[in-house]
């Protein structure tokens, strides 16, 4: 019998052309990571293969105003409750190196650790 875990954190990792998206269960269990287009179909994708996992409650997303603005319109319109995260210092980034599938693991990270994140307004 396969476990399916409440998932607690969702964490994006906004781009132009593409997002990240990490799976985080409650216990701070990296699940997974998973690239779409920034489209509908691509925001269908990310969210199907998110639930894989379980009960989908909260999402993070770094740019919630820009590259992210969509697909935080999707989600919301979806019923998941999502939360700005703010990017990671770039100066430090440079220096550790940069991975897209890591930021978006922090962003989820970000959410799993604390319940007074900003929660965006529902459109």
């Amino acid at each position: 019998m396969t476990r399916r875990f409440t998932l607690y954190a969702y964490g994006v990792d906004t781009h132009l052309d593409i997002h990240v998206g990490a799976v985080i269960s409650q216990a701070g269990k990296l699940l997974g990571t998973h690239i779409i287009q920034t489209n509908q179909s691509g925001y269908l994708e990310l969210l199907d293969w998110a639930r894989t996992f379980g009960i989908l409650e909260r999402a993070g997303i770094e740019g919630t105003g820009t590259y992210g603005a969509a697909l935080t319109r999707y989600l919301i319109k979806n019923g998941i409750y999502v939360v700005e995260v703010n990017r990671p210092d770039r100066s430090k980034r440079r220096l550790e190196g940069k991975s897209d599938p890591l930021d978006a693991e922090n962003s989820a990270r970000t959410v799993l650790q604390s319940h007074t994140q900003n929660a965006v307004r529902r459109v």
